[in-house]
């Protein structure tokens, strides 16, 4: 599997970015999975559910199935959260796999970076940056610098360094 990241500050555009970059490769004939960093804890199952009540109850793992989909979900407890290597290795296998987040990891990396927001570039300081894609004047001259919004150079970047 090939592996590409999208990593930038909160409200740079790197979830938007994730979507449009999931739908290009998908119009591609690319196959397509993604990893989702969250940096606070999370439900993927609603209060009141079968499935919450199993979790709730003290299950260390409960799967949910159906026949459109299936999910599983873990509780970690005290353990620390496992490394990006070990979740990649609970995905089926596809062409690409687009990590949102987990800037400090080495994969390669698109930057989601607006001026607007005021925050600086990671870019200079991180050689995992292959290419930022941007809203505004980046001032870098050591790497491509993308239109955020264009979608199609973003997709053409990463799959010319992945090899698809």
């Amino acid at each position: 599997m090939k592996l590409y990241g999208v990593t930038g500050w909160k409200n740079a555009g790197k979830t938007g970015l994730m979507v449009r970059l999931v739908a290009e490769f998908r119009a591609r004939g690319v196959t397509v999975s993604t990893l989702k960093h969250a940096h606070h804890s999370f439900d993927v199952d609603q209060p009141g559910k079968d499935s919450r009540r199993h979790r709730e109850a003290g299950a260390h793992q409960v799967l949910l199935s159906s026949g459109t989909r299936w999910a599983l979900m873990t509780e970690l407890d005290d353990a620390p959260e496992p490394p990006l290597s070990d979740l990649l290795a609970k995905l089926a296998p596809v062409d690409l796999v687009l990590v949102e987040g987990w800037k400090r990891d080495t994969h390669p990396k698109v930057e989601a970076w607006r001026a607007e927001t005021g925050r600086p570039l990671i870019a200079p300081d991180d050689p995992t940056i292959r290419v930022v894609a941007a809203k505004g004047d980046t001032g870098l001259t050591d790497r491509p610098v993308l239109d955020l919004d264009d979608t199609a150079a973003i997709a053409d970047f990463i799959a010319s360094q992945v090899g698809l």
